[in-house]
């Protein structure tokens, strides 16, 4: 099999978006395409109402990519609509090409080009660039063959992504027929401030708080905000503070069991600090510790990322550009308190919930794996080589 390599702009046409105006937007009309609405597809939408050129108008199955602050390919599932600029619309007119075998090629090339972005606060890459940007083409019989594998091993994926959220709807439907919403408290529990449900405290922001060069490679740990994800600890990426600056350091040092909130910047996560082979660690300023007194961690930890709470927290914060969680202000947030046994009850099934989510969580790591390598092969032309 003959792999031939080839520039994306020797391939097809990329058509750039029109530069709407705020003044352009309607609230009826043809949708206009923007980023976030690729990304995201609950991000509401702004219409156009005029004429415009045919070359800006995207019809369902038009394959998109986005080529400013956010890099992807996407095929456009709507209906009609315009497009919005920093969006390439591709049309094929220079080479046979599978479409779904050019969504993936060129996804895989937008990665690798990362690394080469322009600009600073806005990140993109030059049309120049993404022309000269070269491909492995091979037969289109091959494309076909590639892009069938690699369809079958996204819808694993995707399917694997759909069973999590349902077990993440399942949490919180659980949640809310046993203590209805923690805001509005349509059941009438007992409430309390969280100032009198838990010891809270903040990080050492004295003389002897770590700075960068005093970080090592091993030794306790030491926590910042990029290690929450998804409310979970993600320890892939850690760094580490010595013995000695630990017994230096007055608060802020965790125990097994510690739930640890965000201060600053992304407001509202909540972790419990459970992390196997850690006894302790330290916090960074950004964060704060809650200890509980007879509540079940999990019930307060779904209680804290319910939307109706989440809502309060976004009131309670300060701040624009970085928004921030007053220590005074946690401490007065008012927490419902159902009888402990009820808490408990809920919090073992969910942990029921959880271990067959982070079965699913395994399956859909070991199959996205299987899917980067059939990428790596498919980049390199070492799929169907033979």
């Amino acid at each position: 099999m003959t792999i031939t390599l080839k520039r994306l702009g020797d391939i097809a046409t990329y058509v750039n978006g029109y530069a709407f105006k705020p003044t352009d937007w309607k609230n009826k009309g043809l949708p206009i395409i923007r980023i976030q609405n690729l990304t995201n597809p609950d991000s509401p939408f702004n219409y156009y109402q005029g004429e415009i050129d045919d070359k800006y108008i995207v019809n369902k199955g038009d394959i998109l990519i986005s080529w400013s602050a956010s890099l992807g390919v996407f095929e456009w599932l709507g209906e009609k609509a315009v497009l919005n600029q920093h969006i390439f619309k591709v049309i094929f007119d220079k080479e046979d090409i599978d479409k779904s075998y050019f969504k993936y090629i060129v996804q895989r090339s937008l990665e690798r080009a990362l690394k080469y972005l322009h600009g600073s606060t806005m990140k993109h890459i030059t049309k120049k660039y993404f022309d000269n940007i070269l491909v492995p083409i091979p037969d289109l019989v091959t494309q076909k063959k590639i892009a069938k594998v690699l369809d079958k091993a996204q819808e694993l994926i995707d399917k694997r992504k759909s069973q999590i959220e349902a077990l993440d709807q399942l949490t919180q439907s659980v949640f809310l027929e046993m203590f209805g919403d923690p805001v509005s408290n349509p059941k009438r529990w007992d409430v309390k401030k969280l100032k009198d449900i838990a010891e809270i405290e903040d990080g050492d922001r004295g003389e002897n708080y770590p700075k960068q060069h005093e970080l090592v490679s091993e030794g306790i740990l030491f926590l910042s905000t990029s290690n929450f994800v998804n409310n979970k600890l993600d320890l892939s990426k850690v760094t580490y503070i010595t013995k000695e600056k630990f017994s230096q350091l007055r608060k802020g040092k965790l125990r097994r069991g510690d739930l640890i909130v965000t201060l600053r910047g992304s407001i509202g996560n909540i972790v419990i600090f459970d992390e196997e082979g850690y006894d302790t660690g330290f916090i960074n300023a950004q964060m704060a510790i809650l200890r509980l007194k007879n509540v079940n961690r999990i019930f307060f930890q779904q209680l804290y990322t319910s939307n109706s709470f989440q809502l309060v927290l976004k009131k309670t914060q300060t701040g624009s550009s970085q928004p921030q969680l007053p220590l005074k202000n946690l401490k007065e947030l008012e927490i419902i308190i159902p009888p402990l046994e009820l808490q408990e009850a809920f919090a073992a099934t969910i942990q029921k919930i959880n271990l067959k989510k982070e079965l699913l969580l395994k399956s859909q790591v070991e199959i996205q794996n299987m899917f980067n390598s059939l990428m790596q092969r498919a980049f390199k032309g070492e799929l169907f080589n033979d």
